[in-house]
């Protein structure tokens, strides 16, 4: 497995390569992460949800990640159940060759992964109840017990066999990110002080997979958990998950990402205060900033939602050409948004998603107008 993790002097390396995109600020710099210091990310970031998992799509998805890490884009986000597993190897491949290839170096790319849900092998195995069997209750690796809503498990033993093999599937010895994947998904089974006692053990033994090496951050990947009110029964509380790391990690814990959708459809990370910060209602991003926690957007294009019959102000707004690049133009210009990802199976997307990151972000105090009635 390639030895290394992203690094600030890595990414700024990679950051000055693109002259172009440095200057329009696609590149942000994130908050001193656990005292390891900055890194540049890139204002857009590669998706790998969407697709069949075949082995046409394993080449187009390959060819699209090599072609955005040549052009601007160092982010590469993905989970062990994106495509049965396959999503993660076309990753590892592509890094694979252009290692290889000497045109980038393991410092200068920032790898995000997932687990929590049960993932089955490159394709849909015949018998999914003898398989899971076989291959994690059996080991001793899943409990049934400790599955939540016939699909999700966070338990410790097993979220590390998944480190395990996304390490394998990636070809890293070191994960750059790893995101417990829609942790609220629990609460379909659990009750409040069960959920928290969960997260507790998930993340004390993510504390010790970063001593091993094993990763550099952790932290967690939602759907709605941070979007909806904060008195709801799925609700998501940054404080709590923040009490959890440092009673798991001490005051430099390594819990220093979250992810969660931002986009024209939900705006809820900006718009809504559902969490709290000094004892008053705040935003997600708001206290994801004063916390020292990089936020990344997910569902920026809403799978394909936010492409087209949006207001025709927003182009003059936003100064941009195309439905879509509004679309990307107002998620990747959020104040406190590090990175918005894009789905990108193929490199005509690449460079059609770069056309937007060559776009000035639309400053804050315009950007913010959107919102005003």
């Amino acid at each position: 497995m390639w030895k290394g993790f992203a690094t600030s002097e890595g990414t700024a390396r990679y950051r000055d390569r693109f002259p172009r995109l440095r200057d329009a600020g696609h590149f942000c710099r994130t908050p001193g992460a656990g005292g390891a210091g900055e890194l540049w990310m890139p204002s857009l970031g590669l998706g790998t949800y969407l697709g069949e998992p075949d082995a046409a799509g394993d080449a187009r998805y390959t060819s699209a990640i090599v072609s955005a890490l040549r052009s601007g884009i160092h982010l590469l986000d993905t989970a062990i159940n994106y495509r049965h597993q396959r999503s993660e190897r076309n990753i590892g491949a592509a890094l694979a060759q252009l290692f290889q290839a000497g045109e980038l170096q393991r410092d200068e790319v920032v790898v995000c992964t997932k687990a929590g849900y049960l993932s089955f092998d490159g394709e849909m195995p015949a018998d999914p109840r003898q398989y899971f069997q076989r291959e994690y209750v059996e080991p001793g690796l899943l409990d049934p017990a400790e599955i939540a809503g016939g699909m999700h498990c966070m338990a410790p033993r097993y979220l590390a066999s998944q480190i395990e093999r996304s390490r394998k599937n990636l070809g890293l010895e070191t994960l750059d990110v790893f995101y417990v994947h829609n942790p609220e998904s629990q609460f379909a089974s659990v009750d409040g002080a069960t959920f928290r006692a969960r997260l507790q053990a998930a993340f004390v033994m993510l504390e010790q997979a970063v001593r091993e090496g094993k990763l550099r951050y952790y932290g967690a990947a939602t759907w709605g958990g941070f979007r909806v009110p904060a008195e709801a029964p799925d609700a998501l509380h940054l404080s709590e998950m923040l009490d959890a790391a440092r009673e798991a990690g001490g005051d430099q814990h390594h819990f220093r990402f979250i992810q969660l959708p931002f986009n024209l459809a939900m705006p809820e990370a900006y718009a809504f205060r559902n969490q709290t910060l000094g004892g008053e209602p705040a935003s997600t991003l708001t206290l994801a900033a004063a916390a020292g926690v990089v936020v990344v957007g997910s569902a920026t294009l809403y799978q394909g939602q936010l492409t087209r019959d949006l207001p025709a102000f927003l182009r003059e707004r936003l100064g941009t050409a195309t439905d879509s690049e509004s679309a990307i133009q107002f998620s990747r210009s959020a104040p406190g948004l590090a990175t918005a990802l894009v789905g990108m199976s193929r490199a005509e997307h690449v460079a059609a998603n770069l056309k937007v990151a060559e776009l000035a972000l639309t400053p804050p105090e315009e950007w913010k107008k959107l919102f005003v009635k």
